[in-house]
């Protein structure tokens, strides 16, 4: 089911949750932290979906989920 703003309640859960501005943002301030949001998303997913192959599997992995860098020796 479409939520008013045209988009699914998971993809309004993800703006809302984006559209908390980052110290970086609140620093210069925003007029519309959801409408900033909805952008950053669009173009993030965008951007993600470029050049796939069609039977390509993308993984989504959240920071929690990298490698640890290991430090080069002094």
């Amino acid at each position: 089911m479409s939520e008013p703003g045209g988009g699914t309640g998971d993809e309004q859960e993800r703006v809302e949750s984006r559209a908390h501005l980052l110290p970086e943002e609140k620093a210069v301030g925003s007029d519309d932290p959801e409408a900033q949001a909805d952008a950053i998303l669009t173009e993030s997913d965008a951007r993600e979906d470029r050049n796939v192959a069609p039977d390509t599997v993308l993984e989504h992995r959240t920071s929690a989920q990298t490698v640890t860098p290991i430090e080069p020796p002094d």
